[in-house]
């Protein structure tokens, strides 16, 4: 039995993060995994902003999960922090076996741990298998989103 452990992310697990999403229908017209240098500058950005979590779960030394989670303190909801939890993505392999529901139930945890209060979600409207297990783990549809591509 192999063991799935969770752990920041590094410069090493780049290639692999992307290629998770690269192999998807949605994620395939977005990433292109054959030119890893923007993303390596943007996992360097992560790293250093320690309201920024980029994670990945890991079976036996192969990257077959991530997600980012960031912390964002507020003024609203009599100044709250929040979390927003988003980039998630499970490797094909391992789709449908709770991998996913592992990774959320630890950045829940880990919001719990940062002081939120409250935990967002961000998922594409098209992802209604995620939605339907995100409903499962507790989360509710609550916002119409908005995004301008600049």
């Amino acid at each position: 039995m192999t063991t799935i452990g969770i752990r920041p992310a590094v410069r090493d697990d780049i290639a692999a993060i992307v290629a998770m999403p690269a192999d998807d229908a949605l994620g395939a017209t977005r990433e292109i995994p054959d030119d890893l240098t923007p993303y390596w500058s943007a996992c360097e950005r992560l790293q250093s902003d320690p309201n920024r979590l980029l994670v990945v779960a890991d079976r036996d030394g192969e990257v077959v999960g991530t997600l980012q989670l960031t912390i964002v303190p507020g003024l609203s909801r009599k100044g709250s922090t929040r979390s927003i939890i988003e980039g998630v993505r499970i490797h094909s392999s391992e789709r449908g076996r709770g991998l996913g529901a592992q990774l959320i139930e630890w950045a829940v945890d880990e919001s719990r741990r940062q002081g939120c209060q409250l935990v967002q979600l961000a998922s594409d409207s098209a992802r209604t298998d995620a939605h339907r297990s995100y409903g499962r783990l507790g989360f509710t549809g609550s916002r119409v989103g908005f995004k301008s591509h600049l």
